[in-house]
């Protein structure tokens, strides 16, 4: 009970600023006031776009256009590459700032046996957690969190990672690039993909262990 209080503790802090703010950043770096933003940062644009989309691990920035807007300025493949960098960076920050608490503020927020159970959840299931929610809104930034608190392995973590953050950047940089006309493929691809390349990844590791053995 107090694992999933703890869950809706973090979607609701999360939220908050999209209440508060929501709308302005949406303005603020949606489109060509996005394309505008960057630019205005002259050669440092592309650290400009990273460093946006780590912001979204706490303020309401609007990921999916700031990418789209990467691409549109750097194209596909350079403005693919920044963007994944970004929403990788952006998932390490939220696991290491929750795995930086240790696990006493853990088992104070979940209870010894509910942060059990959520560990053996998050050894099971948690790379494809981590993989597939890149896409969606907020439930990144709370996959990652709670990945932190139950200490799921940071190579594991960083590998799931990069499963969900590089999909995702690729295809919304190249819709801003070549120019989109089908958006909810975009975003399906961004769920499948992460999933995808999360099997091929652990097929990998487990032949590599098996060859170590």
């Amino acid at each position: 009970m107090r694992l999933i209080l703890t869950t809706v503790v973090l979607g609701v802090v999360l939220c908050v600023p999209f209440l508060l703010w929501g709308e302005d950043f949406t303005g603020w770096f949606s489109g060509a006031s996005a394309v505008e933003w960057i630019r205005g940062w002259g050669s440092w644009g592309w650290l400009a776009v990273v460093g946006l989309l780590v912001a979204d691990v706490v303020l309401p920035i609007p990921a999916t256009p700031v990418m789209s807007a990467a691409g549109y300025l750097y194209g596909a493949v350079i403005g693919g590459l920044v963007s994944a960098m970004g929403s990788f960076l952006a998932g390490m920050v939220g696991y290491g700032l929750c795995r930086g608490m240790g696990r006493g503020v853990a088992v104070w927020l979940t209870g010894e046996k509910a942060l059990g159970e959520q560990e053996q959840i998050f050894r099971r299931s948690g790379p494809w957690l981590v993989a597939a929610s890149r896409c969606l809104p907020l439930l990144p930034e709370v996959i990652s969190c709670l990945a932190g608190l139950t200490r799921m392995p940071l190579g594991v973590f960083a590998l799931s990672m990069a499963c969900g953050s590089l999909p995702m950047g690729f295809i919304f940089a190249g819709i801003g690039a070549y120019g989109g006309d089908h958006p909810e493929l975009a975003l399906l691809m961004s769920l499948l993909l992460p999933l995808v390349l999360w099997l091929v990844s652990r097929q990998i590791l487990r032949r590599g262990r098996v060859r170590g053995a």
